[in-house]
This record gives C-alpha cells, structure tokens and sequence, in this order.
C-alpha cells in the first residue's frame, strides 16, 4: 500500500504532534544512532527494540505514531523518503546509524533480514544474533528490503552507509509483550561495539 505522506512537511501539514504522533530524540556522544522511524502504533515495538539497542550508550530517533484505530498505516513514511529534520539532524551527526522496521511474517517468523549498505556491521549483527540464539539473513541488492538505497535513513550517517533489521511481527511482538528484548539488544550492542566504522 502506497505511503499516504510522501514526506515530512505534508505529514505535518495534516497531523498534529503530541496528538497523532511525537518525536523522541536523545543525543550521545556516540557514533552510533538508533532509529526507529515507524515506532509507536505504526510498526508496534520497534520504538521499544530501538530504546533497548540505544540503552545509555548511543543515540536514539523514534518517531511515533500515537492513536487508534491504526494511524499506522497514515504515518509511516517510506525510509528512503523519511525526511523529518530532526531525524536527518541527528542521523547526519552520528557515523553510522541502524535502522529498527517491523515487517510481516509472510511466511517466516523468526528471521531478523539485516539489510543496509554498512556490510561489514550487517555481517556482524548477523552472527551476534546468531550466537546469541535468534535468527538473522543478511539481505543483498534484489531484496525488497534491502536498505540499500543511499536515501534511506539508515544510509544518512557521515559513513554514507548504515544497517537496517526488519523483525517479524511474532518475533517483534514476542519481544515486545513480554517486555524482554534484553538479550536481542545485547547482541546488536555487542557488533557495534566490536565492528566500530573505520576510519577514513
């Protein structure tokens, strides 16, 4: 289904903040920037996962979308077209940024596709969600969610080049009824810290 926003500024033109949706942003010194751009009603628990992965260590983006029934599907604005200022502020500060989508089962509920232009952190959030007992596909050019496109969010950093995880709804919703989405954001936080962006 086509975005019924095709940016930001029409967004805002027609929904109002605090109301249909709000904004969160927390900057740390860190190269690193989580970002969950449908959070809240619009893919529901990404804004949670995110806030896990961030914890007091990187910066954390979450736009949110706020009332029922099912905003959802009004707010969320494609990644590569996902252009509210404070998102491209703090993403374009950071060196690397992540990326944190919902996306449906469609036939496989436990994999994480980890896409993104950043290979090396893509490959390595792979195997720490591996080792830390989930399931994880690093996805390539030809995948629908590849995040490869140099537009999206996740590619906005300084290295011109992030990671982005698209979690199954089960999964997702697993991690986020329980309230425990410990051990997934270790791992996450683990290749980040062990896979920092290279220096020019």
């Amino acid at each position: 289904m086509a975005d019924r926003y095709d940016s930001f500024a029409t967004l805002a033109a027609n929904e109002i903040e605090g109301v249909d949706y709000r904004i969160c942003v927390t900057k740390r010194a860190s190269p690193f920037a989580i970002v969950a751009p449908h959070g809240g009603l619009i893919e529901r628990g990404t804004s949670e996962i995110a806030a896990a992965i961030a914890a007091d260590r990187f910066s954390l983006y979450c736009f949110e979308g706020l009332r029922q029934p099912a905003n959802g599907a009004r707010l969320h604005i494609t990644s590569t077209r996902f252009d509210e200022p404070r998102a491209l502020a703090l993403v374009s500060a950071c060196e690397v940024a992540i990326g944190v989508h919902g996306r449906k089962d469609q036939g496989d509920d436990a994999s994480i596709w980890v896409g993104g232009l950043h290979e090396i952190l893509r490959n390595a959030i792979c195997e720490a969600l591996a080792s830390a007992g989930f399931k994880a596909k690093a996805v390539g050019d030809g995948h629908r969610l590849a995040g490869r496109d140099p537009a999206n969010i996740c590619n906005r950093g300084r290295r011109d080049a992030g990671v982005q995880l698209e979690l199954p709804k089960t999964l997702r919703m697993a991690l986020y009824e329980a309230r425990d989405s410990a051990a997934f954001a270790a791992a996450v936080r683990e290749a980040l810290e062990r896979a920092a962006p290279p220096p020019d």
